[in-house]
This record gives structure tokens, C-alpha cells and sequence, in this order.
């Protein structure tokens, strides 16, 4: 049997283990997208001609394509956040340098209105201050740490990576299954996988797995059937 203390120790109270969740569900998102993407684009493309080397060409289009416009996309966004993130470091570190007493006065208000009593409250506010006045400032006015600031590098490589990942699948299934076949056993495997991120998506944000897979599953249906109509208007035409 688990212990009050263990099931405490093993709760993630460490502000690095919202951030690593973050990082997963947005690689879960990722993948995600390029399921649905290069998915849309093969089997819109197969049902127009089942030519492999055109099936071939616009997957991997779709997949390197994806890929960089995730990336771009998300490192302009984590840039966006990376650089109000230094801007407010850069602002209490200089509140700290201009008026030390005044922001020991703030830091001690601040855990005041958190409920501790004005005595204990101005005890913890100077030894997390004489320990590091900056951490304990950016903690509990901003949430925030400086090991913590996010790299658009890194959000960058991840997303594409993420990207790959999922739309490697649909590409994968639509190129190695015979003609027949190719369609519909791409269409089912790709509702499967979009139900399994949506629902790991789903129980890394505490949620109940079920009506957000079925989101999911009902968007990717819905993005493939709408390609799969073109690319069959397009074969009927002739074009």
C-alpha cells in the first residue's frame, strides 16, 4: 500500500513538470498535424491516380513542407514568448538594483496576501532573498524562472520532429498497400492512430480520453473525405 508521503513525492510539484507536460502534449499536437496533413494530401492524390511516383512525390512534399512550416510557425511564436520572458527578467532585475528594501517590502505583501501572517511572511521573504532575491521575485510575481526560459530552437526541432512522426505513418501505409486496398485501410489506419493521440493528448492534460479522441477522429474523417472527394472529381474529369 502507498503511502500519504510516497503519493506526495510522487506528485509532479516541481515547476519543470508542468513544463515537460507542455512539451509533450505540444509533440502530441505535432504529430497530430502531420497525420492529418500528409494524410489529406496522399489520399486526395491517390484517388486521383494511383501513379506511385506521383503518390511518393507529394507525400514527401507534404511531409517536408509541414514539417518547416511547423517549425517556422512555432519558433516565431516561442521567440515571440522567449523575448517577453527576457524583457521581464531584465525589469525585476533592475527593480532589485534600484530599490532592494522596496521590493523586500513587495515580495513580503506578496506572501502576506497568500495567507501567511505579516511576521512569518516577512521571515520568508528575507531568507528567499538573501538566498536569491531574483528567483524569489521571479517565482512569485511571474511564475517564472530563468532556467525555465523557453528556446525557439529547441520548440523549432520539436515540432518538426513531432511532425515527422505522424505524417510519416499515411505515407508509409498509402505507398506500400496495393492499389485496391490503398484508400481505405490508409483511411482506417489513420483514424486509429488520430484516436490514440487524441487520446494520450488528452490524459497528459488530466482529461477524459473520450470526446477528445472522438474530436480528433471526426476532424481527420472529415479533412480525408473532403480530399478524397477532390481527388476523385479529378480523376473522373480526366484531369
Amino acid at each position: 500500500m502507498v503511502s500519504a508521503d510516497q503519493e506526495a513525492r510522487s506528485e509532479p510539484h516541481a515547476a519543470g513538470s508542468a513544463s515537460r507536460l507542455n512539451w509533450l502534449r505540444a509533440g502530441v499536437l505535432g504529430a497530430n498535424d502531420g497525420i492529418v496533413s500528409v494524410a489529406a494530401i496522399v489520399v486526395g492524390v491517390a484517388s486521383a491516380t494511383p501513379a506511385f511516383s506521383t503518390l511518393l512525390n507529394a507525400g514527401l512534399a507534404a511531409l517536408v513542407g509541414g514539417a518547416i512550416s511547423m517549425a517556422l510557425g512555432e519558433y516565431v511564436s516561442v521567440s515571440s514568448q522567449r523575448d517577453s520572458q527576457t524583457a521581464m527578467i531584465a525589469t525585476e532585475r533592475r527593480e532589485l538594483a534600484d530599490d532592494p528594501a522596496g521590493e523586500l517590502a513587495e515580495l513580503t505583501g506578496l506572501y502576506a496576501a497568500r495567507g501567511l501572517s505579516p511576521e512569518t511572511a516577512a521571515i520568508v521573504a528575507r531568507e528567499l532573498t538573501d538566498k536569491d532575491a531574483l528567483a524569489a521575485h521571479l517565482d512569485m510575481e511571474l511564475g517564472l524562472s530563468e532556467e525555465e526560459v523557453v528556446s525557439p530552437w529547441h520548440a523549432a526541432a520539436a515540432s518538426a520532429v513531432a511532425f515527422i512522426c505522424g505524417g510519416v505513418l499515411p505515407l508509409i501505409a498509402i505507398l506500400l498497400l496495393p492499389d485496391a486496398a490503398r484508400i481505405g485501410v490508409t483511411f482506417v489506419i489513420v483514424l486509429v492512430a488520430l484516436a490514440l493521440t487524441g487520446t494520450v493528448g488528452a490524459r497528459l492534460g488530466g482529461s477524459p480520453a473520450l470526446r477528445p479522441a472522438l474530436r480528433v477522429v471526426v476532424g481527420g474523417a472529415l479533412a480525408l473525405a473532403a480530399t478524397i472527394l477532390i481527388g476523385s472529381l479529378f480523376h473522373a474529369s480526366g484531369v
